[in-house]
Formats: structure tokens, C-alpha cells, sequence
């Protein structure tokens, strides 16, 4: 029968006295125990040379490994780990290049190192799995913009609000908002607009403070456009819509939610500005080729306006003011168009199609009405 593990020591010892006596079949006891004949003459060499001693076990680890990592550079990436524990080989080899480290080991090889020193979650690992990726060609063609999930903190709640571009993967802003409405999201924005100049698109979900339960269009959204910024909504029931800034959230949540004792609103933006420089200028991304979304943004070139831009249509445009309740009135009768849009005029627009209009509010399409005989 094989060795027993229980009692390696014994086995062997008992294996040698048998095999030493007189006329012994060694072939017959290898058979009977498990063993090789090369592994018979092995024990039976040590138990003449040294004795009982050397029936013990040896490490078949080599006494000299020309290739083994050196420990500085291990403990390079378990230091850098341990500061993110959230990324793997690729991102941990590319922060330590740019960092100027030297002879950094591949990817699989810090995969290695982790494992080896128990700093890899097997269940984590499985939900890092690459997918299509699409951007924008240029920074600031679209900016996507969410809150996520809220917590509690002392005296509330912290919805943080996040804006990502969608080209460079740059976040824009991380911030810790106490609830969700137009007053408090607004200021926000403009504070981001007068640092990074206007984007040419936003999306943004259906929720509030950007869309409503019977309409797409908030006071907020009508304030956006206002700004010459074009404003689409995700599908419903679609968050992939907002792949980038979905991603984003789940970032923020293992580099940052997953250990943030939170105090106050004032504490918790502390540490999400602090995370964003690292995300910006520190943290590898491996849809930009291991570079820092920071390499591959620049402010917009176009300026916030401290006063709203006046809203110009064409002569040839039929201009109508919405009333207070959302509707309009031309040739006698009311169109519903939205109540966001109150006190504001829009322009109606004549298509190929007879009765069909295209409503314009400043150069953006809101919809169509039809006039009916």
C-alpha cells in the first residue's frame, strides 16, 4: 500500500528494516507498498549512509532559482497592492513603470505574487471580465452623469453624484451629495462647468432631478440645454446605456465604498476627492492601454456662460410661448409640449409630412405635434 501521510517517518523506517534482511525481495516489498524501485534504493542509500535521520522527508524546492523575483520588486507589488487592493497584475505593473521601477515583472507573474501571498479572492477575480468597449472620438463630445446608490452617514444620507467623459474615461467630478434634487445638483454642475468647460452631449437616466415619471424634460434638462448642451436619456431598464459610468460605480465601490467608514458628508468628499486624483493620474485603465485618463483629457473649449446665451429662432420659425401648465396655442388649438419649458418660447417647424410640425427649443428637437382638420 502506499506511504500514509499520517506517518511518513514510520513507513519509510519500517520499508528499510524489511528490505535489509537477508535474501529480501525488494521488487515484491515496492509492489507491496507503493513505491518505485528508484524510490526503494533512495531510502535504502540514506538509511545506510545517515542512519534513521535520513528517512525524513526533503524539500524538493531547488537551492538555486536564477529566475524566482527578486524580493524587493515582490515587495514592491505586495506594497503597491496593499495600497490598491482593488487592482490586478496589469494595472499594479503598468503604476510601477511609471513609477520608475525597475525590471517590474509581467502580469501574470504579480498574479503570481498575490496568490502566493493570499492577496487574490478566487469569487472577486470572476467578475473582472473584459467587454465591448465604444467611446466618443474627442473629450467633452459626451459626458455621462449618474448618482449612486445611497449610505448612511451621520445625520443623513450620501447620494454621491459622479460625472465621467466618456472619451478619456476622466471623472469629472465625485460628489457627496445629502439628497437628490434640481437645488442641490445645479449648483454642482456649474461649479464642474466653470473647471472643465461645457460638454457637446450629456446622458444621463430617466430618474430625477433630469426626467420624471410622464416626461423626459426637467427644469434642469431645459436649463442644460439652454447652455447649448444636447441632453439623451438612457432606456429604461437599460443601465448599460450608461456602460461607463455603471463601470465607474463599480470601481468606486471596490477602491472605495467597500472600506469607507463614513462620518459626515464633509469626511466622505474628502476621500472621494482624494480617490479621483488617484483615478485620474495614477490608476492604470485597460481600456486606455494602461494610461491614466488624465493623458487623454483636456478641458472643453467652450466657456461657461455667467449669463444665459439669449435664444434666437429663424424668421421663417412660428415662435409660440409655453404657458404655465406646458401647452401652446396655435391655430386656435392647445399643444401639449411640457411644463419644464414654462415661460419659454419654442419654435414650430413645418416637415414633408402634411399636419406634421418639429417643435425646437434653441436648436434642440423636443418633439412634434399634429394638426388635425
Amino acid at each position: 500500500m502506499p506511504w500514509k501521510v499520517s506517518s511518513t517517518m514510520s513507513e519509510h523506517h519500517q520499508f528499510v528494516l524489511l528490505a535489509s534482511q537477508p535474501n529480501a525481495n525488494i521488487r515484491a516489498l515496492c509492489r507491496h507498498v507503493g513505491i518505485s524501485s528508484a524510490t526503494a534504493y533512495k531510502w535504502l542509500d540514506r538509511f545506510k549512509n545517515e542512519g534513521e535521520t535520513g528517512l525524513t522527508d526533503r524539500s524538493r524546492r531547488p537551492h538555486h532559482s536564477p529566475r524566482k523575483t527578486a524580493t524587493m520588486i515582490e515587495d514592491a507589488v505586495l506594497c503597491m497592492r496593499r495600497k490598491h487592493p482593488a487592482w490586478g497584475g496589469r494595472k499594479l505593473k503598468q503604476r510601477l513603470l511609471d513609477l520608475g521601477q525597475q525590471q517590474v515583472p509581467s502580469p501574470s507573474t504579480i498574479t503570481a505574487i498575490l496568490k502566493r501571498n493570499q492577496m487574490i479572492d478566487a469569487a472577486e477575480s470572476l467578475k473582472h471580465q473584459p467587454f465591448l468597449r465604444f467611446e466618443h472620438d474627442a473629450p467633452n463630445d459626451l459626458w455621462q452623469m449618474d448618482f449612486k446608490g445611497d449610505f448612511a452617514v451621520a445625520g443623513g444620507r450620501c447620494y454621491p453624484f459622479t460625472i465621467l467623459d466618456d472619451h478619456s474615461r476622466f471623472a469629472l467630478a465625485v460628489l457627496a451629495c445629502p439628497k437628490i434634487s434640481t437645488e442641490i445638483t445645479r449648483p454642482l454642475l456649474i461649479t464642474v462647468f466653470r473647471r472643465y468647460g461645457l460638454p457637446l452631449r450629456i446622458t444621463c437616466d430617466n430618474g430625477p432631478p433630469w426626467g420624471s415619471s410622464n416626461s423626459k424634460y426637467t427644469k434642469l434638462g431645459v436649463w442644460l440645454m439652454q447652455l447649448g448642451i444636447a441632453v439623451s436619456h438612457s432606456r429604461p431598464y437599460h443601465p448599460q446605456t450608461q456602460g461607463k459610468d455603471e463601470r465607474f460605480h463599480r470601481t468606486l465601490q471596490a477602491e472605495v465604498l467597500r472600506d469607507l467608514v463614513p462620518d459626515d458628508l464633509a469626511l466622505c468628499q474628502e476621500r472621494f476627492e482624494q480617490w479621483r486624483h488617484v483615478y485620474n493620474t495614477e490608476r492604470p485603465h485597460e481600456a486606455l492601454g494602461l494610461k491614466v485618463p488624465a493623458t487623454r483629457y483636456q478641458p472643453s473649449q467652450r466657456a461657461y456662460p455667467e449669463r444665459l446665451p439669449a435664444i434666437e429662432y429663424a424668421a421663417t420659425d412660428i415662435v409660440r410661448k409655453v404657458r404655465g401648465y406646458g401647452h401652446i396655442k396655435y391655430k386656435g388649438r392647445e399643444h401639449h409640449i411640457s411644463s419644464a419649458f414654462a415661460g419659454l418660447c419654442v419654435a414650430l417647424r413645418f416637415t414633408n409630412t402634411d399636419g406634421l410640425l418639429d417643435v425646437y427649443f434653441s436648436q434642440h428637437h423636443i418633439g412634434q405635434i399634429y394638426l388635425t382638420d
